[in-house]
C-alpha cells in the first residue's frame, strides 16, 4: 500500500536551517509529482512547494521562495525540503503529499504522510 513517512522536523531558532524528508513506498515514486503542504497552528492547509517527476521543475509559494528548496532522489524514493532562513511564521506541521495521476501536476492530493512538526522559536 502507498505510504509516505515524513521525518526531520524539530525546534530551530529564527534564521536557522532544517531539512525534512519524506520516504515513499508502495508505488513507483518516479512517476508522480510530489508536494509539500503545511498547516500552522489554528490555520488551514497551505501549499508550500511541488516538484515534477524527475526533479527538473520546481514550484514554490511566494512565502517561501528563495528560502526553501524542494528536491527528490528517485533512487531512494525520497522527497526533501531544505528550509533556510526560517521564520517563526514557518512553524507548522509539514506534510508530503502525492498527486493522484501519473506524470501530472495537481492541486489536490490522494495520499498524505502523517506530518513532521517544525517549530521556529528562540
Amino acid at each position: 500500500q502507498v505510504q509516505l513517512v515524513e521525518s526531520g522536523g524539530g525546534l530551530v531558532q529564527p534564521g536557522g536551517s532544517l531539512r525534512v524528508s519524506c520516504a515513499a513506498s508502495g508505488f513507483t515514486f518516479s512517476n508522480y509529482y510530489m508536494n509539500w503542504v503545511r498547516q500552522a497552528p489554528g490555520k488551514g492547509l497551505e501549499w508550500v512547494s511541488s516538484i515534477n517527476t524527475f526533479g527538473g521543475t520546481t514550484y514554490y509559494a511566494d512565502s517561501v521562495k528563495g528560502r526553501f528548496t524542494i528536491s527528490r532522489d528517485n533512487a531512494k524514493n525520497t522527497l526533501y525540503l531544505q528550509m533556510n532562513g526560517l521564520k517563526p511564521e514557518d512553524t507548522a506541521l509539514y506534510y508530503c503529499a502525492r498527486c493522484p495521476v501519473v506524470l501530472t501536476s495537481c492541486d489536490e492530493y490522494d495520499y498524505w504522510g502523517q506530518g513532521t512538526q517544525v517549530t521556529v522559536s528562540s
